[in-house]
């Protein structure tokens, strides 16, 4: 206990009623009744407590000092006359001997009022973040955050896995997004880089004999912010597995995951082991995305065959996807909101059409479906009142375009979406190369640190012409949960021969991957085991349990979604002296 109080503003009770008490915190409010009656309530980490001024010499003190002042009060607690059952300590209340300043708010107005601070503008909460926190409703989440992580790193220890922490400063590595680069001072035109993942370190411990690492990792990168992505920075869950295949990666995280998510999630069910798994390009076709949302029960089906043909111009080219929503009740002008708020996000416009009670086909593209009625009824197991979703165009449009409706009607129309649970799934079989749109050439799809489906004579055959290179798939996989990506992870392609010939069909050969990775190269030529891994991201896991809708409200000092941390005045400009030991010229203008 802190040695200038006695109790905490959350601990005091009617058992301790005519005891002499210290209480610490912030003055949050004051509420004036006469000339020398007035209720404060003071504010420390834990909570609430009422403290009662009834004489002059109180009141004098109390309207010397500001809100948000953090002030000692010295006491004899006693029984409240007007209790308030919603407080801890609402039985009580403390009648002051002694009250002194420990730290003074010097200014008369705030940013925002504390406990509403949530409702402020994004940019004063970020500037003023250590306000911003005070309010018990925000701090509750990072409260959140401590106990999430820690509850993970005694999952993993009990799992057998060694905490082990890897380098900050490292190599450039070419793993998709931009570094973060440190120039290194004592070496000229050389930088580090912040790594982007402990990808290839924690590769290299597996190398070195380690069974089983894991750490809550820093992760940077230098790209753009979204609603569950941070920019800058992020932590992540990273773990990897010595001769070890998906199913032993799935097993660890299938044993950790649900216990921490139906403890301390918002709600309390979440999926027990094994989770479903579905197929990358079944996922595509199924719901239109990578990332599904099980709570929802919409799905899409392929019903090109059926309209490509029925006099509808945009149905004539590429793909129509048919998404049958149940028991209906939106009126037109509803249907045509949301499909015009899809719109916005998927970037292509989506048509409907409704069975109404007997059953008959009317509204929206209804004219050009209507001699369709029958092969549709079958097909989609038309029931009355059901309203269809048609998403059409090249494929990737189309299924982008349905998955964006199944998300917006799941959420809208009652009855098809069971949203107080986590629903966790393994999206599997990614494709292992790809064409590029830039390129239009082949290309790794996702990591090119995935072992190919089939190994060393997967990729001769495709070398030989016996098989599409875009048929492969990569031991590769992702965890999904409520339709958020948590993290991708791999078995990893462990073998110099079979890691050459993956890069081989890329147009790289042996010397380019000895010079993009020499040190892994090196290390597997040296005999590595089969391994596996994978690393949840612990801000997304959090955001999840919090059930908040952006990431920036569970880390304790978000940047803005400009990469800026307002706060402190980051990035900042440096002296001329700091560029010249870098040996580092700032060229062109600079923005303001």
């Amino acid at each position: 206990m802190f040695q200038s109080r006695t109790h905490t503003c959350n601990e005091l009770r009617m058992e301790h009623v005519g005891q002499k008490v210290t209480i610490v915190g912030w003055m949050e409010n004051v509420r004036e009744v006469g000339n020398n009656f007035a209720f404060v309530v003071v504010r420390d980490f834990y909570g609430t407590t009422q403290v009662v001024v009834e004489n002059e010499t109180m009141m004098s003190i109390v309207k010397g000092i500001n809100k948000e002042s953090t002030i000692s009060v010295e006491g004899v607690v006693r029984e409240r006359a007007s209790k308030n059952p919603k407080l801890p300590t609402g039985d009580i209340e403390i009648v002051p001997e002694k009250i002194e300043v420990l730290g003074r708010c010097r200014y008369n107005e705030l940013p925002f009022e504390i406990n509403r601070s949530r409702e402020a503008d994004e940019a004063q909460r970020l500037k003023y973040r250590y306000l911003d926190l005070r309010n018990p409703a925000v701090k509750k989440n990072i409260i959140l955050r401590c106990n999430v992580v820690s509850a993970l790193r005694q999952a993993m220890t009990e799992h057998g896995f060694l905490e082990i922490t890897t380098p900050i400063l490292t190599a450039s590595s070419p793993e998709g997004a931009r570094d973060y680069l440190v120039p290194a001072r004592k070496h000229p035109g050389k930088f580090y880089a912040l790594p982007q993942a402990p990808q290839q370190f924690k590769q290299l411990l597996m190398t070195s004999g380690f069974d089983r690492y894991f750490q809550i990792a820093p992760c940077f990168r230098d790209e753009d912010a979204r609603g569950d992505r941070s920019p800058g920075e992020f932590y992540q869950l990273d773990m990897e597995m010595a001769f070890a295949s998906q199913e032993d990666v799935f097993a660890v995280l299938e044993d950790v995951l649900p216990p921490i998510f139906a403890k301390y999630g918002t709600y309390d069910i979440a999926s027990t082991a094994p989770f479903r798994r579905i197929k990358y390009l079944d996922a595509l076709e199924t719901y239109g995305s990578d990332k599904p949302d099980l709570r929802i029960d919409l799905t899409a089906k392929d019903v090109t065959a059926l309209l490509s043909d029925c006099g509808f111009e945009p149905f004539a080219d590429g793909e129509v996807k048919a998404i049958p929503v149940s028991n209906c009740s939106l009126t037109r002008k509803q249907i045509e909101k949301l499909l015009a708020d899809c719109e916005v996000t998927a970037g292509v416009k989506s048509y409907w059409f409704k069975t109404d009670e007997t059953g008959a086909i009317a509204g929206g593209v209804a004219k050009f479906v209507q001699e369709k009625k029958e092969e549709l009824t079958e097909a989609l197991s038309l029931a009355p009142n059901t309203l269809v979703i048609l998403c059409s165009g090249k494929k990737t449009l189309a299924q982008k375009a349905a998955g964006v409706a199944i998300k917006t009607f799941g959420a809208a129309v009652p009855g098809h979406m069971d949203k107080e649970r986590y629903e966790f799934c393994w999206i599997v079989d990614f494709p292992m190369y790809e064409i590029g749109e830039e390129s239009g050439e082949l290309e790794f799809c996702h990591n090119p640190f995935s072992m190919p489906s089939g190994g060393l004579e997967v990729l001769l055959k495709a070398e030989r012409g016996e098989i599409d290179p875009l048929s492969i798939t990569a031991d590769q996989y992702d965890l999904v949960c409520n339709g958020v990506e948590l993290s991708s992870g791999a078995v990893r392609n462990h073998d110099p021969e079979i890691m050459v010939k993956a890069f081989e069909m890329v147009r790289l050969g042996e010397e380019d991957v000895k010079k993009k990775f020499p040190a892994m190269y090196n290390a597997f030529c040296y005999g590595a085991p089969p391994h596996a891994g994978i690393a949840p991201g612990v801000d997304r896991m959090v955001m999840l349990l919090a059930g908040e809708d952006s990431i920036r409200e569970v880390i304790p000092f978000p940047m803005n979604k400009s990469a800026q941390d307002i706060m402190m005045g980051a990035p900042s400009e440096v002296t001329q002296k700091q560029l010249d030991e870098l040996h580092i010229a700032v060229v062109g203008e600079v923005e303001e």
